[in-house]
C-alpha cells in the first residue's frame, strides 16, 4: 500500500472477494527534504488500512533500490542515456525483495494497485494490457520475471479510474480525492535539474547546429534528453527561422549538444532501433515475427517486424518511422493485449539510412 488511492482500493476489492488482506508500505528513499513524501503517504497508508480493518507493515528496502536501481539511474545519465528506473523498481524492489518479504510474512498472494491485468493458465500467467488504455501500465511491468506473476494478482485491471475514485469514496476511503503521483519512482516530485545535479557534476559545453555551427552553452549533456525542446535556451538567431529547437544528439568525446529545428526534422526521426538482451514473458514461436510496439510510456502502439538475434537482444523495423527514439529507454512488444516482453533501447537507425 503507498498511501494512493489506486492501492487502497486494491485492498478494499480483495476484502470484498474473501482474502485476509495485510497492507505493506515500502519506505525506498531515505532523504528527508522537503520533496519527500514518505511521511504523508504512510499515514494516508495507515488511514486507509485502519478504515479497511486490515494490518499495515512497513518496511524500508532504501538500502536495495540505491544498490539496484538508483546506481544504474547515475550510469545510465552519465553516458548520455535516458533510462526509466520505473521498470527497474518493479523487477528489483516490488516484485524482488518486497515480494520475498512478503512470503517471509506469509503471504501466499502478493498485490498491488497497478492497472494491468493477469491470465493465469495452467503453465504462466500472461501479462495483459489493462482495460482503461490510459491507465495501462503493463509497459512498466515487462521487465519482471515471468515466474513470480504466478502469485500476483491485479485487482485494478478490469477498472476505470474514475470507477476506483467511486469505489473509494462509496467506500469511506480517506484517500479517494488524493491526486496520483508522477514523479520519478520512490524520489517524489521535484524539480528534476535541481535533484540529478546533487549526484551528476554540471559539465557545461557546446550546442551545436547539425553543420557543426555554435549557437548556444548547454549545462552538461545528462540534463537533456533525445527530442526535447524546452531548456535550450538558444533564442533567435540573426538570419535564422523562429522555428522551435529540439535536442537531436550528443557527443560525449566533444561534450557537444547537437539541436535541429522542426519537429519532424530527419535527425530526430528513426526507422529502426535494436535492444540489449530481452526478458521474455511470453517467449517468441519464431525467430523474427510481427509485433506492436512502445518506445515510451503512453505511446500507442506502433506496427512494427521484430528479429530476435542469437544474443537474446532484439532487431525492430518500424511500420512507420519513429520520432525521438531514445537509447536508455525501453522497447516493450506487444501481441494485442498480451505483453511479450521488452529490453533497453541500445540504438537507433535514421530514417535517411537505407
Amino acid at each position: 500500500m503507498s498511501g494512493g488511492v489506486d492501492s487502497a482500493v486494491a485492498a478494499l476489492l480483495l476484502r470484498r472477494a474473501g482474502y485476509e488482506v495485510h497492507g505493506l508500505y515500502m519506505s525506498n528513499w531515505d532523504d528527508d527534504d522537503t520533496y519527500c513524501t514518505d511521511a504523508q503517504d504512510f499515514q494516508d497508508a495507515r488511514a486507509s488500512a485502519t478504515e479497511l480493518g486490515i494490518p499495515l507493515h512497513r518496511v524500508s528496502f532504501a538500502e536495495q533500490y540505491r544498490a539496484r536501481v538508483f546506481d544504474y539511474f547515475l550510469t545510465e545519465y552519465r553516458a548520455g542515456r535516458t533510462p526509466n528506473p520505473d521498470v527497474l523498481c518493479n523487477r528489483e524492489i516490488k516484485f524482488g525483495v518486497c515480494l520475498d518479504y512478503a512470503h517471509r510474512l506469509g503471504a501466499s498472494r502478493f498485490a498491488t494497485g497497478h492497472y494491468a491485468r493477469l491470465d493465469h493458465g495452467p503453465t504462466q500467467s500472461v501479462l495483459l494490457k489493462a482495460r482503461d488504455p490510459d491507465k495501462d501500465q503493463s509497459y512498466f511491468l515487462h521487465g519482471v520475471d515471468p515466474r513470480h506473476f504466478t502469485q500476483v494478482l491485479f485487482p485494478l485491471g478490469e477498472l476505470l479510474k474514475s470507477e476506483v475514485r467511486t469505489l473509494a469514496r462509496e467506500a469511506g476511503l480517506p484517500v479517494f480525492d488524493k491526486p496520483d503521483s508522477t514523479g520519478i519512482c520512490f524520489i517524489g516530485e521535484r524539480p528534476f535539474r535541481e535533484f540529478l545535479s546533487k549526484y551528476i557534476p554540471t559539465t557545461p559545453g557546446d550546442i551545436v547546429t547539425e553543420l557543426g555551427e555554435v549557437i548556444g552553452r548547454h549545462r552538461g549533456l545528462a540534463f537533456y534528453t533525445l527530442g526535447q525542446r524546452g531548456g535550450l535556451e538558444i533564442g533567435g538567431r540573426a538570419g535564422a527561422r523562429e522555428d522551435a529547437w529540439y535536442v537531436a544528439a550528443k557527443n560525449l568525446e566533444r561534450n557537444e549538444l547537437t539541436a535541429v529545428q522542426g519537429h519532424d526534422h530527419p535527425m530526430l526521426v528513426c526507422r529502426a532501433l535494436a535492444t540489449g538482451p530481452c526478458n521474455w514473458l511470453v517467449q517468441p514461436s519464431a525467430p523474427e515475427f510481427p509485433s506492436q510496439i512502445k518506445v515510451r510510456y503512453r505511446q500507442a502502439d506502433q506496427a512494427c517486424h521484430a528479429r530476435v538475434r542469437d544474443d537474446g537482444a532484439i532487431e525492430v523495423k518500424f511500420e512507420r518511422p519513429q520520432r525521438a527514439v531514445t537509447p536508455g529507454q525501453f522497447a516493450v512488444l506487444y501481441d494485442g493485449d498480451r505483453c511479450l516482453g521488452g529490453g533497453v533501447i541500445e540504438g537507433t537507425t535514421p530514417q535517411s539510412m537505407s
